[in-house]
């Protein structure tokens, strides 16, 4: 047998041998029995967690609705948001609900012109329950019960439209906490039937994990280690990609910027803090104003690290600072919200729950 057919037997060989590696790896993590992935999904699951199965179920079902990989990492990596925002409770009781929601009523009214005597006496008036408005918000408990609240005063109190229109105040909710703004826009492939409104979807367990998930897991991100994509879920998709950006710009234009992830203004066409310190430095980047607008519109959306302005701005600053600099940072974000009563950041939020993602993988 000759040196040249021997060598071409033994790559035939290899490439078969790699080929069968390939195949075992995909069965092994993609199509394994549904069984063996919710048996797994429970020994994840912190101790803690009651109805253990039923929350196994949801998640399995959350992840091949949308076509994700079972992976101990992913699955940890939902555990853990689950965890941090509810200790895996479908319906929590929020401290002090009461209060926010008289706050809140008081300061819609407010902005109305209303006073609040007026407001109080509309809703003295009967709910559907049988007891009056006040009466349930004064001891309302969780985010569900006072977002059922409110849609019913919107459809029944006199002056409910006026006070409240679509605004119900619960803007997020769920074993996720999850944006319900979020959950409505994705509400394509949802594999439950709808009680109604998606809205009320958000608040079962199924609902919340399952638009929870997409949240987290739903778009991709070559971040290197899942910390980022942690503190993406609190700070909105590509956030802490996008503060690394705002920390090179503002090293190369001498201008403090929040490092918070937003790269444009959502509420106004004007140009926003971080569009006018990249115009400060355009000459050097040989950009118009067009065309830094043109890819900063990129900024929740994978493509922005790979446009002109992306790659102008970091050889730049990489040059300036005589070394490559972070492509991802931490926002630098103080977290405001009513039920808040401490000095929380997205840092913060990202490190507890990359804490109990730790703490979900010493579980395999």
């Amino acid at each position: 047998m000759s040196a040249r057919y021997l060598c071409s037997h033994l790559m035939l060989l290899l490439l078969l041998l790699l080929a069968g590696c390939s195949s075992q790896k995909k069965a092994t993590v993609s199509e394994r029995p549904p069984a063996d992935v919710k048996a797994q999904i429970r020994q994840l699951l912190p101790p803690h967690v009651s109805n253990k199965a039923d929350w196994a179920s949801d998640i399995y079902t959350s992840f091949t609705a949308q076509k994700l990989e079972t992976s101990v990492s992913q699955l940890c990596a939902v555990i853990a948001v689950a965890d941090q925002e509810s200790n895996f409770n479908a319906d929590a009781p929020v401290s002090g609900l009461p209060k926010i929601a008289w706050g809140e009523i008081n300061r819609r009214a407010g902005t109305l012109h209303i006073p609040a005597f007026l407001v109080r006496t509309a809703l003295l008036i009967k709910s559907p329950t049988g007891e009056s408005y006040a009466a349930r918000l004064d001891k309302v408990r969780s985010e569900k019960e006072l977002s059922a609240i409110f849609d019913d005063l919107i459809d029944s109190v006199p002056m409910g439209q006026r006070l409240f229109g679509d605004l119900n105040p619960i803007h997020t909710g769920g074993p996720m906490q999850v944006s319900i703004s979020f959950a409505e826009a994705h509400e394509k492939g949802y594999p439950w039937p709808i009680d109604k409104t998606i809205r009320r979807e958000v608040f079962t367990r199924h609902g919340g994990i399952y638009f929870g998930t997409m949240h987290l897991l739903g778009y991709p991100a070559d971040y290197s280690q899942p910390l980022y994509r942690f503190a993406d879920y609190n700070a909105g998709w590509y956030a802490s990609r996008n503060a690394a950006f705002q920390a090179a710009v503002a090293r190369l234009s001498g201008v403090k910027l929040a490092l918070d992830g937003d790269l444009i203004r959502y509420d106004s066409d004007a140009a926003g803090s971080t569009e006018l310190a990249v115009r400060r430095i355009s000459d050097r980047l040989e950009m118009s104003n067009h065309d830094i607008r043109r890819d900063l519109n990129l900024g929740e959306q994978p493509e922005f690290s790979r446009s002109v302005l992306w790659r102008k701005v970091f050889a730049l600053a990489d040059k300036q600072a005589a070394k490559p600099l972070a492509r991802e940072m931490l926002p630098g974000i103080k977290l405001e919200s009513p039920k808040i009563t401490r000095d929380l950041t997205t840092a913060w939020f990202a490190r507890r729950v990359n804490d109990r993602y730790q703490q979900c993988l010493s579980r395999r």
